[in-house]
């Protein structure tokens, strides 16, 4: 369990626990302080309060490996080197993953210049799942997705719950809120979050 106890980044403060298996879902206007907090959570921002995985504080662990369990996806993923299979650790390892989200096999040495911002999203989605997270904390990760590319990682993502991740999504998409969350979180201007019913 992801626990989160008077978490403040900036106008942000919120309190709230994440279950195993669990997928809530944070919605609101842009700018309101959703990035922010999935970034506070991830402790890649300065920030304030407690936040606990299975009882052990992040400040226990080296962040490298805070992060390689709670792992923040961007909507628009990092690169660093010239080409696709650059990003991975184990490539073929990541190539039925790579496949699934619709990718060609032959994609490994691809220029990143060549990729659409679809392609980067299911891209960044599956060097994230590669490290088999308890959390994962996906910023609008279906965006520049079309509806069959989305249901794929809305799949992918079920699994992964049904094995105990547990996921925090922001999406402006109420349709696929109702479908991915067993809660949804709205965020305010305040920084504040409230429950909705589904």
């Amino acid at each position: 369990m992801l626990s989160v106890s008077g978490l403040k980044r900036l106008h942000l403060s919120v309190s709230f626990d994440l279950q195993d298996g669990e997928c809530v879902v944070l919605q609101g206007p842009s700018g309101v302080g959703k990035t922010l907090l999935l970034r506070a959570l991830a402790d890649l921002d300065p920030n304030e309060g407690a936040v606990k995985l299975d009882g052990t504080s992040r400040e226990a662990m080296p962040a490298p490996a805070w992060r390689r369990q709670v792992t923040y996806l961007a909507a628009e993923p990092g690169w660093w080197s010239d080409t696709v299979q650059d990003h991975f650790s184990a490539w073929d390892d990541a190539l039925p993953l790579v496949t699934r989200l619709g990718l060609p096999d032959d994609c490994g040495p691809w220029p990143i210049p060549r990729l659409s911002t679809g392609e980067r999203q299911r891209l960044g989605l599956a060097r994230a799942l590669m490290l088999r997270s308890r959390v994962l904390l996906l910023d609008e990760p279906t965006s520049a997705l079309d509806p069959a590319s989305a249901a794929v990682v809305e799949a992918l993502i079920s699994e992964r719950m049904s094995n105990g991740t547990s996921v925090i999504w922001t999406t402006h998409d109420d349709a696929q809120a109702r479908r991915v969350a067993s809660r949804i979180f709205a965020m305010g201007q305040g920084g504040c979050i409230r429950e909705n019913r589904l």
